[in-house]
């Protein structure tokens, strides 16, 4: 039986709130995709599932490329093996890394650590070909889940292994022609990636283990321009390529050229992963699991570029005065550098009955075992293997915890949880005189701090009849910041400034109402209040310059959390063979941190991380899914969303308000078609579109180039052919037409990706 629209108002209005759990009647009409198998997360509000038959149409060469086709959603991925692939879901933007938490297998992979391009989730303790399905909720309408909810979560579950033994195997290389200023160059990596499993027919154990190689070179991230020089110029250059689209450097003259003249080194990245997963079943319904993963980088930037020629002599020139179409510039800023780190997630899951209630408990630890970055001062100083510095990271890392009993009673189904963080770092900065060998260190400057909270929660599921739900909850966290300060080195010996502690607590209601209207229609209203606390980098961490000393200004022990008013409201209805979902949000948030130039109470100026008093954001997202449309064998997911994020007040810097909120489109649409030619032969198509959002907080640096967060429109192609039962050969092309975009840094051009598959 059909309830109408009156009788779902009237019930969210006469309903007493109870806290509360989601209900598989209510999962059921509010999940866009896959319905083979549950999610894994609370859908309340816009909630996504992938699975398998997705992935197949997809040329994933990073385990992120499995969501790039899903609704209002954006990873700022710069090359393949990018360790910086940060989410932007909605209106939290690539550099606002902790408004997502990112689990795998229910352990927690988001880096927490701080909130910036470079804390983005551990994604690659995963390879693609290990994962079974995504699933992804928008918004914080779940008291199950923290602040970092904010944005949304994104929850990755891995393959099981099947009965008896079983192996999987994929080997994948890339090609992509790149073509920009100076280069004309092809880059190519590779990878290989297999697993082994095993389950006992008739007996509690499996294990599963995995592992991944990866090889890649990527391009250039960085472009250098020259600057205004100072004094006489030691030589007159050829060879820059003056780009009127470029950003103006400061100190540059109005009727000056702002040319590049050389770049950053391609990006030489290789990765290892190794993976175990162990499960025991009881006799009592128990399931018990272990996971353990080992991954190892290694970033090598040892080749950077200088376009310029020495007029006289026709030698090349890398740094130092020039003159250049008669204006004498500095030609600074190539240095060379190498990373490695290596990095473990160890977690343990139990899950079962205990007296009447279904009972979950996950604990785990990642932490960053060696994390080294040696870089030159400069060109000259690295190609001698001459001076430089040594950034060691301290063991940084985060304990996590989660427990939660859920059980049904009668028209209610009763859920309660509690949830629990621990995130620490230490990073020490040394002078060298060679960087390549790190010998004659000397200390410059430290940063450090921590930061924990826990979590209390409860939810109740209630059922309304006439088919309709709703669901109440409630949410407490206790927040402390700790233990941090800044070293730094005064007349050769080290000194401490240390910041006070600071804790903080919060209250955040959730109410969500689900049932089917008049029409065919399917309806859900959710309704939440969200608290994000500052994290470790954001309060304590200093960034640092090109010459190695520490930013005093780039972070803020002062922050105020963020704190989010939400609203959602789905409709959705299946219109013969397609299925079409309208989502309409709203999201005020107050105190929004983001790093941005403005002035203190005081009347100083800061440079660094801010609250902006109010961000506001709304918008509506249209999304279609279908199979068999049209033909047999054509199926299709398609998605049109478009944003209004504007600054509302902003305290610090006026001149904001009513601004679109930085690297927030207006505009995106994603999608993909995928073709069942044939019993052994699959294609598809695929596109992603960003319209051109603002670069900076007063909307002021807009456009197509180096530096600027630019508009995209790419499309993929895939042929896949299973020539055997178990061989599946697929070959494609991301961004088919070579559009040239950017994320201040150059995107990925025209790439050729080839990979051959077995299942034994």
């Amino acid at each position: 039986m059909k309830t109408s629209l009156a009788a779902v108002a009237t019930a969210l209005l006469t309903t007493t709130p109870v806290h509360a759990a989601d209900t598989a009647e209510a999962d059921t009409i509010i999940v866009v995709g896959q319905t083979d198998t549950p999610v894994t997360v609370v859908p309340r509000g816009l909630a996504i599932s992938l699975n398998q038959e997705n992935f197949d149409a997809i040329n994933a060469i990073n385990v992120e490329d499995l969501m790039k086709y899903t609704p209002n959603f954006f990873v700022r991925k710069r090359f393949a093996g990018d360790d910086n692939a940060v989410v932007a879901m909605r209106g939290a933007n690539t550099v606002q890394s902790a408004r997502t938490i990112v689990l795998v297998d229910g352990f927690v992979v988001s880096n927490f650590l701080g909130n910036r391009f470079d804390f983005p989730p551990k994604w690659n303790v995963v390879g693609p070909a290990e994962v079974r399905q995504f699933d992804i909720v928008y918004g914080p309408y779940s008291a199950r889940y923290n602040g970092h909810a904010m944005g949304g979560v994104i929850s990755v579950t891995t393959q099981t292994p099947r009965e008896g033994w079983s192996a999987t195997g994929t080997v994948q290389t890339m090609l992509m022609p790149f073509e920009e200023y100076g280069f004309d160059q092809t880059f190519r990596g590779y990878s290989v990636e297999g697993a082994l499993g095993y389950r006992q027919k008739d007996g509690p154990w499996s294990v599963r283990a995995s592992f991944r190689h990866f090889e890649n070179t990527g391009q250039s991230m960085t472009y250098n321009l020259f600057q205004r020089g100072t004094g006489a110029a030691t030589a007159t250059v050829t060879g820059a390529f003056v780009d009127p689209r470029l950003i103006r450097p400061a100190g540059l003259a109005a009727n000056a050229e702002t040319a590049v003249f050389g770049a950053a080194s391609p990006v030489e990245v290789g990765q290892d992963q190794a993976r175990l997963r162990i499960g025991y079943e009881t006799a009592g319904g128990w399931e018990i699991s272990a996971l353990g993963v080992l991954w190892q980088t290694r970033q090598d930037l040892t080749n950077p570029r200088s376009w310029l020629v020495n007029s006289a002599t026709g030698a090349p020139v890398y740094q130092g005065n020039v003159s250049f179409n008669g204006v004498t510039y500095n030609a600074s800023g190539l240095t060379l550098s190498t990373t490695r780190r290596t990095e473990y997630l160890a977690g343990v899951k139990l899950a079962g009955p205990l007296a009447g209630w279904d009972v979950a408990l996950n604990l785990s630890r990642f932490w960053i075992d060696r994390q080294e970055v040696r870089a030159s001062n400069d060109y000259l100083t690295g190609a001698a293997s001459g001076a430089g510095r040594v950034t060691i990271g301290n063991n940084p890392g985060w304990y996590t915890g989660a427990l939660s009993i859920e059980r049904r009673l009668g028209g209610h189904k009763l859920a309660f949880g509690a949830d629990a963080n621990h995130y620490a770092t230490s990073t020490d900065t040394y002078r060298v005189t060679n960087w390549r060998t790190a010998a004659g260190a000397a200390y410059a400057n430290s940063s450090y701090g921590k930061t924990s909270f826990w979590g209390l929660w409860a939810e109740d599921a209630i059922d309304l009849g006439a088919e309709v739900v709703l669901t109440a909850g409630l949410r407490y966290d206790r927040w402390r910041a700790f233990s941090g300060g800044l070293g730094t080195a005064v007349a050769g010996n080290r000194t401490d400034a240390r910041f006070a502690d600071r804790t903080d607590a919060a209250v955040s209601p959730k109410l969500s109402l689900q049932g089917a209207l008049p029409g065919g229609l399917e309806a859900q209203l959710s309704l939440g209040l969200a608290t994000r606390f500052p994290t470790v980098g954001e309060l304590f961490q200093g960034s640092q310059d090109t010459a190695g000393n520490l930013i005093a200004t780039s972070f803020n022990p002062f922050l105020r959390p963020e704190r989010s008013r939400d609203a959602s409201l789905l409709l959705r209805r299946a219109f013969g063979p397609l299925r079409a979902t309208a989502s309409l949000f709203f999201q005020d948030v107050k105190d929004a941190v983001f790093s941005f130039q403005g002035t203190l109470p005081d009347n100083t100026l800061f440079n660094g991380f801010q609250n902006v008093d109010l961000v506001r954001q709304y918008g509506a997202e249209l999304i279609v899914e279908g199979h068999d449309v049209l033909v047999k064998g054509l199926d299709v997911d398609a998605n049109l969303a478009w944003m209004s994020a504007k600054t509302r007040r902003n305290t610090a810097d006026p001149r904001a308000v009513g601004v679109q909120f930085p690297r927030i489109p207006a505009w995106r649409a994603n999608g993909n078609l995928r073709y069942r030619l044939a019993e052994p032969l699959r294609a598809s198509l695929g596109w992603r579109y960003g319209s051109r959002p603002n670069s900076d907080l007063l909307g002021l640096q807009r456009g197509r180039a180096f530096g600027f967060q630019s508009e995209y429109l790419l499309f993929d192609t895939r042929l896949s052919w299973a020539f055997t039962r178990r061989f599946e050969l697929s070959a494609g092309i991301d961004n088919l037409f070579n559009y040239r975009a950017y994320v201040a840094h150059p995107l990925p051009q025209r790439t050729l990706v080839v990979d051959l598959k077995a299942r034994l």
